[in-house]
């Protein structure tokens, strides 16, 4: 199969031709069709999430044709259309995992990250954390689904119930969880970098109440806020943005460090909580709403091979929307 492996953190990743994989034991592999570029994958090529089981083939956003199957896998039929996410195996028996807490597995595996993934032509993935996709339509918009649209939600979910949200860093999660928000009757408040007219312009055309820049704040105060960019200054001005009682949470794996804060902007009950990673229930119950909310995401596609100019572009922030690779 044809790959594009990361050999070095902190390198560009390289082509290579590699021996086939086989699904082993519980495993399904599939053929992949479309693979998402996550902001994740970046934080891995970059060096900023440690231990990377190298080399490794980035990607978790993957949207495959099962092609084959391995033993005692039972749900699964050769050509059936399956997305492939982050969460890759977990362990089942941790204290996490016994609370029905599997997002907080001590010692779980993560595609693209501590297992291959689907920068590919080929991948192969533990059958029971795969997922159909019936009637989800294009592939490559499906793709970023699978790991924007997984956070956004269960981000969405730990926001509540508030009516006014806020977005900070309007990129692939931030521009699906707004059509999801949307759905849901809630007014929505888009905070894009500074002076980034075309995203405010693109959360506009998505039906966000206001859409301007991180350094402002909103023309009423929000009753939750979710974070996507990795910038820990969000915070605080997250912070400010927030009616007492509103919570702020941090959808990221990776952030940089937040500035120290006045206690008077967390206090009057305010909260901060962070997302880790996620539950095979998130995929379950968005993979089953997305379709009623008619979720549509902004794709830009590149062929497998220039992998590193899609995360080149997605590190600029030159991208509105989502990248995705096509084998």
């Amino acid at each position: 199969m044809r790959a594009m492996l990361l050999e070095k953190p902190g390198t560009p990743l390289v082509e290579r031709e590699l021996p086939d994989p086989h699904a082993a034991s519980g495993e399904i592999r599939v053929r992949v069709l479309a693979c998402g570029v996550c902001r994740t994958d970046l934080h891995v090529v970059d060096g900023e999430l440690p231990n990377p089981s190298l080399p490794i083939i980035p990607g978790h956003e993957i949207v495959g044709i099962v092609d084959e199957i391995g033993a005692d896998v039972k749900g699964f039929t050769v050509g059936q259309r399956v997305g492939i996410p982050w969460l890759g195996h977990t362990c089942g028996t941790c204290p996490y995992c016994r609370s029905a807490r599997e997002n907080l597995c001590d010692h779980p595996l993560f595609t693209g990250y501590t297992r291959n993934g689907g920068y590919a032509t080929h991948a192969v993935a533990d059958a029971a954390y795969a997922f159909p996709l019936d009637g989800l339509g294009d592939d490559v918009a499906i793709a970023p689904l699978l790991c924007a649209g997984l956070i956004g939600w269960r981000s969405l979910v730990l926001a509540g119930k508030g009516e006014r949200l806020g977005i900070y860093g309007f990129g692939a999660a931030g521009h699906i969880v707004l059509q999801v928000a949307k759905a849901q009757g809630r007014k929505v408040f888009a905070f894009t970098t500074p002076g980034d007219k075309t995203a405010q312009d693109f959360a506009h055309s998505l039906g966000a109440a206001w859409a301007g820049s991180s350094d402002e704040m909103p023309p009423e105060l929000l009753d939750a806020a979710i974070i996507y960019a990795p910038v820990g200054a969000l915070v605080p001005a997250a912070l400010r943005a927030v009616a007492k009682g509103g919570r702020v949470v941090c959808a990221g794996i990776h952030m940089s460090d937040i500035p120290s804060f006045p206690y008077s902007i967390l206090w009057e009950e305010r909260q901060l909580l962070s997302v880790a990673n996620l539950t095979r229930q998130d995929a379950i119950d968005f993979l089953r709403i997305a379709p009623s909310v008619g979720v549509h995401t902004r794709t830009v596609p590149y062929p497998l091979a220039r992998a590193n100019e899609a995360l080149d572009d997605l590190r600029a922030g030159r991208l509105t929307g989502a990248a995705v690779l096509v084998p």
